[in-house]
């Protein structure tokens, strides 16, 4: 392979203190299977195109025993550092990178890398300090290279991290012709006191949404299945209702919105009792990893909009309402728990509209000890 970077040293033989684990892009909660037996069983599934998300929550769960009860089910890993904690996370973009070598665009791909471990650290109130990749494909090609590292060094810099190194693995006949693989690892960092870790959250908090640019860089084995299975239209069509004009190709490459900044805003200003980046799993599988035993959320879809991407899919896919937020962002890729008075001072400060926030849900307590349950009251229009 070539090498960017020095040799991977060996791990440390210090305990995390607090470590995180992450299958298929989901987490463990107890909505996962209500919103599995929801799903139309005549329409397309995450499961029918190939993804399964209870199989990835078993591994988890696994992995907790594997661990012995290290495991949190939070986004990021913690470490003690002195009076702050190391905080590392660690992914890939999916079959996102079918369309990247279907479209032949790849300057935007390492942005979506970028974004899904910077996203996930800054939940808990790490800010990336640094950030390393690997880039594996079967025949080096110079140019397709620079133009998934150009991404990167993009997503860097509107995370205010470094790109410290990376790895740059050359193995015929491993991946097929013309196509690579990417993952990425961010660490960051958090003073101890100010960890942002969802004990306080309380129900009856407001749950605050930021938008997402779009799918993101989850549930695209599900979204390629949908276009792909279809003879009525392709990539390169319209995708109606769009504001920008785009294809639908265009609008599923749309990069990852990187939350860090409005984050960092939030953070430095009001007080953020919890976050959660809304990934693989959707809703019912991200938020309840921000929230203490006992509690869960109520969120109302009709209080935001969605972009036509996901109308899109669900209509051509006939998915049903609860496997779209089980897979999808459904257009709130990031979100926080704050009190009600302070959503109230956030968008009257000017927050909401500065950074593309609305509020979309509460908190709630829930019957089952130690069970963290999602509610959505559907309404995807």
């Amino acid at each position: 392979s070539l090498s960017c970077s020095p040799p991977r040293r060996s791990p440390s033989a210090h305990p995390a203190v607090d470590s995180s684990y992450s299958c298929c892009a989901s987490s463990s909660s107890s909505s996962s299977a209500a919103a599995s037996s929801a799903a139309g069983a005549e329409g397309m599934t995450y499961k029918s195109a190939g993804v399964d998300i209870d199989a990835g929550a078993e591994l988890v769960r696994r992995i907790q025993k594997l661990t012995k009860g290290d495991v949190s089910g939070g986004f990021g890993g913690l470490y003690p550092f002195g009076d702050s904690y190391l905080v590392a996370g660690t992914d890939g973009v999916g079959t996102k990178l079918k369309l990247a070598f279907l479209l032949d665009k790849h300057d935007t791909i390492g942005v979506d890398l970028v974004a899904m471990s910077v996203n996930d650290i800054i939940t808990v109130g790490a800010l990336p300090m640094f950030f390393l990749d690997y880039f594996a494909t079967s025949k080096l090609d110079v140019d397709m290279a620079e133009s998934v590292i150009a991404g990167i060094v993009d997503g860097c810099r509107q995370s205010s991290c470094t790109l410290l190194g990376g790895e740059t693995a050359e193995m015929p006949g491993f991946y097929a012709e013309g196509e690579y693989d990417l993952s990425g690892f961010a660490v960051g960092s958090v003073k101890q006191d100010a960890l942002v870790d969802g004990k306080r959250a309380v129900a009856g908090d407001v749950v605050v949404g930021l938008r997402s640019s779009g799918v993101h860089s989850n549930g695209y084995s599900l979204a390629r299945r949908v276009v792909e299975s279809s003879d009525r239209f392709d990539y390169g069509d319209a995708l109606p209702g769009d504001d920008q004009g785009r294809s639908v190709g265009e609008a599923l490459l749309c990069p990852t919105r990187i939350y860090v900044p409005a984050a960092r805003a939030a953070l430095g200003k009001y007080d953020i009792k919890a976050m959660a980046h809304i990934t693989g799993g959707g809703f019912y599988e991200n938020f309840p990893r921000c929230l203490p035993d006992g509690l869960g959320a109520r969120f109302d879809a009709s209080l935001w909009s969605k972009p036509a991407i996901f109308s899109f899919l669900q209509d051509n896919g006939r998915i049903a309402d609860a496997e779209m937020f089980r897979t999808f962002n459904m257009g709130v890729g990031y979100m926080m728990v704050v009190d009600g008075a302070v959503a109230r001072q956030m968008e009257s400060d000017g927050y909401f509209g500065e950074h593309d926030a609305v509020v979309v849900g509460e908190i709630v307590a829930t019957d089952a000890k130690g069970e963290a349950r999602v509610e959505v009251e559907f309404s995807t229009q």
